[in-house]
């Protein structure tokens, strides 16, 4: 799940916690990573081409076991078709106009949430009974989602 983090807040033995992000900045997993890069790749080729999950493993330099997965997931979420046997493989779903970025992420990682307590499930946190951001961090994550979904896949292709 992305997750921005605040070092100066946390102590020491936290800030070398595991999954502790030492900076400022909101990362994307590995695997959302590879996916916008499989899927810039994809909206590359002409409209409706199909696509083998080794075609674009060779042509990206993802490993090719994680561009079999994320394509599995990718066609899950709908954002890529798949057909088999002869002429088969993978290819856009949709135009690369109607898919954003926040699509991408979110068939990889689930919905995008920037913090622990902003899904919907239950997770202790120190913090909870005193916490007054809590209640409005949903205001926080929906303008990140927005700035993300504001963003298409046919200008990451260019």
């Amino acid at each position: 799940m992305p997750e921005l983090s605040f070092p100066a807040q946390r102590t020491k033995s936290e800030r070398t916690a595991p999954n502790c992000v030492e900076d400022w900045t909101m990362r994307l997993s590995h695997l959302a990573d590879y996916a916008v890069v499989l899927m810039t790749a994809a909206a590359r080729r002409s409209a409706g081409a199909r696509l083998s999950a080794t075609e674009l493993a060779q042509e990206t330099g993802v490993p090719l076991p994680t561009a079999q997965k994320l394509m599995g997931q990718l066609a899950a979420s709908g954002l890529l078709s798949s057909a088999r046997g002869a002429g088969g493989g993978f290819a856009l779903a949709r135009s690369a106009q109607e898919i954003s970025l926040a699509d991408i992420v979110e068939a990889v990682e689930g919905p995008i949430a920037l913090t622990m307590c902003s899904d919907s499930n239950n997770h202790e946190c120190i913090l909870d009974a005193h916490c007054r951001v809590k209640p409005h961090i949903g205001v926080v994550g929906r303008a990140v989602r927005g700035a993300l979904g504001a963003v298409r896949l046919t200008e990451l292709a260019q």
